[in-house]
C-alpha cells in the first residue's frame, strides 16, 4: 500500500473515530450508544491492523466490540431504556472529577520522552536488540509484536485472557443475581 493512500485510510478511520464518539456523546438512547460503542472498538480495531499490531486489534474486537457490547445489552435488561438527565447539582462534581484526571494525564505527559526518542529505555535495554535480531529467525512471525505475545509471553498473555474471562462471567453471574432478584420482587 503506497503512502498516500495509507495516510488517507487513516484519516478516514480517524474521521469515523471521532463523528462516533460525538455521536455517542450526543445520544440519549442507551441502545443506539451500545451499538455506536461497538462500533468504535472495530474501528479501533482497524486501525491497529493498518499500524500492523493484529494482535491487538483482535483483542479490541473481541473485548471492546464483543463482550463489552454483550455485557451492555445485557445490563439493558436491568435498567432503562433511555439516559436520565442528572440534576445540576450532580454535573458539578462530574465535571470537576474529570477535569482533574484530564489534568493528572496531561500532567504525566510531560514526564514522557519524546516520541521517537532512541535513548528511553525500551531502546537502550541489552534484551530489546536480541529480540530484534532473533525473533524471525526463533518463531518465524514477522511482526515482533505478535511474536513477543504469542509465543514469548505465552503464558502471561493466557493469564490475561484467563482473568478477562473470569471477570465476564462475573459480571454475567452478578447480571443474572441481579434479573433474579428483581423477578422475586415483581411477584
Amino acid at each position: 500500500m503506497d503512502s498516500l493512500m495509507f495516510d488517507a485510510l487513516n484519516l478516514f478511520l480517524l474521521a469515523c473515530l471521532v463523528v462516533t464518539a460525538l455521536a455517542i456523546a450526543r445520544l440519549r438512547g442507551l441502545f443506539a450508544v451500545a451499538m455506536l460503542s461497538g462500533i468504535y472498538s472495530l474501528l479501533c480495531a482497524s486501525v491497529f491492523v493498518l499500524l500492523d499490531a493484529v494482535d491487538v486489534a483482535f483483542t479490541e474486537a473481541a473485548v471492546g466490540a464483543g463482550m463489552t457490547t454483550v455485557l451492555f445489552l445485557a445490563t439493558f435488561g436491568l435498567t432503562r431504556a433511555k439516559e436520565q438527565d442528572a440534576p445540576h447539582e450532580r454535573r458539578a462534581p462530574a465535571l470537576i472529577t474529570a477535569l482533574a484526571c484530564g489534568a493528572v494525564l496531561l500532567y504525566a505527559l510531560t514526564d514522557m520522552p519524546e516520541f521517537g526518542q532512541a535513548s528511553t529505555p525500551v531502546h537502550t535495554h541489552p534484551i530489546a536488540e536480541r529480540y530484534i535480531v532473533t525473533t524471525h529467525d526463533e518463531v518465524g512471525i514477522p511482526n515482533m509484536v505478535t511474536t513477543l505475545l504469542a509465543s514469548y509471553r505465552g503464558f502471561d498473555t493466557l493469564g490475561e485472557v484467563v482473568v478477562v474471562f473470569t471477570a465476564g462471567i462475573a459480571v454475567l453471574m452478578l447480571l443474572g443475581r441481579c434479573s433474579r432478584e428483581r423477578e422475586e420482587t415483581h411477584r
